[in-house]
């Protein structure tokens, strides 16, 4: 090849090769998919699976992620809109004894929250915040507006109040199921920390444990709560009887208690005891309350004891009611009861949760195992109507 027609070959190759370019440059000719790429008729936005790889080991696409995890603030502050207006101030008027020696009274109000359970005028909160039945009660609402209230059932140990208003076309918050609650899943608190000037205060946290058993000195003697959902949200004097929320917005406990010497240990109730009381106030109007004569410590309990004794299932009788039910079919302190009718029991509360949603007369067969055979039995008892403090809620 002589020299002319090799420059003019180079030429006219680079010549093609600037053609070329400027062709791919402004997508005329398409570049090949590589290997990786996705395929035909999928969505840009994911990768293609391979089959090859186990499932619980793919890394998931960052958009995947996103359109299935909102972000948490996001969360509550949904939350927040869709429930503020079921959620009140409770002020009872109390006496107060000035000095131990000065026999006269004064009257000041007590602040605490409550939560709308029905559009007809029914709210959940404390006992401490509602008292027994109270002459006079005020409810707060978040449009200013106030109505006077009653106490219709109150229980001093379980903590836990309904309180009824004359209203209809309230804004009730949607109750869940605490018993399927997580540790480490949101939890946002709502309530009126130190009076009504800071009313309907929001916080949020985790669910930091559940089942908790704590004691608690009253006037009563030391009382002990079980079955309790902790959080670090901040639970604050006046957030008691407020909502504990789950990421859906619903009621999974009503706040009750903090410990004063830390920061970040809140308790709430779960609010699966409270259903089937409202649920009958709801139905009837009214709450006639089954009893059985017991009360039982379970094994987050036992170490209050002070008695070297295990326990792995069941709750320990450690009181019975000579007059009631339990004891006129044969249960006895120190008896461990498994079951009722048929449904493990492994909290004090749980065995509430099954007294509440009968009725007095309603009869329940309860499996336990004898103290002084250590043999498995199973005993039916005819639940009476509670009449005052009875010892399943003392």
């Amino acid at each position: 090849m002589n020299s002319g027609n090799f420059i003019t070959s180079l030429i006219t190759s680079l010549i093609v090769g600037a053609l070329l370019l400027i062709l791919i440059w402004n997508n005329i000719i398409p570049i090949p998919p590589r290997n990786d790429s996705v395929s035909p008729g999928v969505d840009s936005g994911q990768k293609e699976i391979d089959p090859d790889i186990p499932q619980d080991i793919r890394v998931p696409n960052p958009q995947q992620i996103g359109a299935t995890i909102s972000n948490p603030t996001d969360n509550i502050v949904n939350v927040t809109k869709s429930v503020i207006d079921g959620v009140v101030g409770i002020s009872v008027l109390r006496a107060n004894v000035d000095s131990i020696f000065d026999s006269n009274t004064t009257e000041k109000w007590g602040v605490g929250t409550g939560v709308v359970v029905s559009s007809d005028g029914y709210i959940l909160t404390n006992h401490h915040v509602a008292g027994g039945k109270n002459k006079k009660l005020i409810v707060f609402f978040s449009d200013g507006t106030t109505m006077d209230g009653q106490t219709l059932w109150s229980d001093s140990v379980l903590d836990l109040a309904i309180v009824k208003v004359n209203a209809t076309g309230l804004t009730a918050i949607p109750l869940g199921d605490a018993s399927k609650l997580q540790v480490g899943e949101l939890a946002i608190a709502i309530g009126n920390p130190f009076g009504l000037q800071l009313q309907r205060t929001v916080t949020s946290g985790i669910i930091s444990a559940l089942n908790r058993t704590i004691s608690i000195d009253t006037e009563q003697g030391t009382n002990y709560m079980e079955g309790l959902i902790q959080t670090d949200a901040s639970i604050n004097p006046g957030n008691s009887g407020g909502p504990l929320l789950n990421f859906r917005g619903e009621v999974v406990g009503i706040n009750t208690v903090k410990i004063a010497s830390a920061e970040g240990i809140g308790f709430a109730i779960p609010i699966n005891v409270a259903i089937p009381i409202i649920q009958k106030f709801k139905d009837t109007g009214t709450f006639k309350e089954a009893y059985m004569g017991i009360f039982a410590y379970d094994r987050e309990a036992i170490p209050f004891l002070e008695q070297d004794l295990k326990l792995d299932n069941g709750i320990y009788v450690v009181k019975v009611d000579q007059d009631g039910p339990a004891a006129k079919s044969g249960i006895k302190k120190g008896c461990i009861i498994l079951e009722v009718d048929g449904k493990p029991v492994n909290t004090m509360l749980e065995l509430r949760c099954i007294i509440y949603s009968k009725n007095p007369g309603d009869v329940i067969n309860i499996t336990h195992i004898e103290r002084e055979t250590g043999k498995i039995v199973t005993t039916p008892i005819t639940l009476s109507e509670k009449k005052g403090d009875g010892l399943i809620t003392r």
